[in-house]
């Protein structure tokens, strides 16, 4: 059972949350409550709504994924949203806690990704395979952390588990990411965190940044 998730910004058209790993950010075929379920809760206690109560998803985060999660609270908000994830106008930041030494300061990686649905597990391929997507992200080295490294990852693609791959394929899997290749053992979480979102607001078109801090729970890896 889930406590509560903090709430990190709210209007008319929006709600964001601060979601915890280990919880899905909508229902799936295991029928567990969701973040969803929860923002629904939430509205429907807050403003004495009986019956539904709409909550948009507009993008999502794996399972074991932490971090920032932004819904609409309307059919327009969603609408106008989702357009500005399909198009990439909207900036999303991750911090990622990797396996190893990153030498380089900064670096763009760039692959063609293959997912096989019946597994959910995503493979890179050749570059030339006419196969797959091609994907690419941005990163900088923010910090060592002993015998893992703190990265600032910002995906300018947005392809399913892309930088959880993408990162593994450079020899530093995400720690606790076993199923792209992490040694480290944690309690159901990998340390990947959505720290941030930057987009326009889908009524008023003013910017807005939504952040939240990777979880405490990290600093317990090692």
């Amino acid at each position: 059972m889930f406590k509560f998730p903090p709430i990190i910004y709210e209007d008319n058209h929006c709600l964001a949350f601060d979601k915890p790993p280990g919880l899905l950010t909508m229902g799936d075929h295991t029928g567990e409550r969701s973040l969803v379920d929860l923002a629904r809760d939430y509205l429907r206690e807050k403003y004495q709504k009986p019956g539904n109560v709409f909550v948009g998803v507009v993008h999502r985060l794996d399972r074991p994924v932490s971090g920032v999660v932004l819904y609409a609270r309307t059919s327009k908000g969603a609408s106008r949203l989702s357009e500005q994830f399909r198009v990439h106008h909207v900036q999303k930041t991750y911090l990622a806690l990797v396996e190893g030494a990153v030498n380089a300061r900064t670096g763009i990686l760039r692959d063609r990704l293959l997912k096989d649905r019946e597994r959910n597990v995503v493979s890179v391929l050749d570059a030339d395979d006419e196969q797959g997507q091609d994907c690419e992200l941005a990163f900088e080295r923010l910090e060592r952390w002993g015998h893992f490294t703190l990265l600032e990852i910002r995906p300018l693609t947005g392809r399913s588990h892309q930088i959880r791959v993408q990162l593994s394929a450079q020899g530093w899997p995400i720690a606790g990411d076993r199923k792209y290749g992490s040694t480290v053992r944690t309690n159901g979480f990998i340390a990947l965190h959505a720290a941030a979102l930057d987009f326009a607001h889908p009524t008023t078109k003013e910017p807005l940044s939504v952040s939240a801090p990777y979880p405490e729970i990290w600093q317990d890896i090692g």
